[in-house]
């Protein structure tokens, strides 16, 4: 099957209505916008939000809070989860965290502490929790943190 080879089931082909064409369209006269008003001359919508004249509730209501623009967002990943998910395997990197979906591909990543470590692992992350870091190292591993430790 090839793109020219497609087409719409017989159920779903459907005329478009062919607005102020005439009474026998159906929707002749006054094109179905009524009768007079705003809403039936061109350009006669209203902005998003618009109320009226009457006060917004976007601006009635007051602002809260603090939106701090220097955040940084990371994707957590528990240490129990990433060593179960490479079983058997040496050195875990970024790319294998982001190939196993255990991280959006591109996302920050850090190794928090739950769980435990059986296996000696080399780790590769951005960050790492104190307590992940400490639970690498104890099963003779070792993390690698490519920002500053935590």
């Amino acid at each position: 099957m090839r793109l020219h080879e497609l087409y719409p089931f017989p159920e779903e082909r459907k005329e478009r209505k062919r607005i102020g064409r005439g009474g026998a369209s159906g929707q002749g006269g006054t094109a179905g916008k009524g009768h007079k008003g705003q809403n039936a001359r061109s350009g006669g919508q209203r902005r998003l939000g618009f109320e009226g004249g009457q006060m917004p509730i976007a601006r009635r209501l007051p602002k809260r809070g603090f939106k701090n623009p220097f955040r940084v967002e990371y994707s957590p990943v528990n240490v129990g989860k990433l060593v179960a998910a490479f079983e058997g395997q040496a050195d875990i990197n970024l790319d294998d965290i982001y190939a196993k979906g255990l991280a959006p591909k591109g996302a920050l990543v850090k190794i928090l502490g739950v769980g435990e470590v059986a296996a000696k692992v080399t780790v590769e992350a951005h960050r790492f929790s104190k307590s992940a870091a400490e639970k690498i190292v104890a099963a003779g591993g070792t993390a690698k943190a490519l920002e500053g430790q935590e």
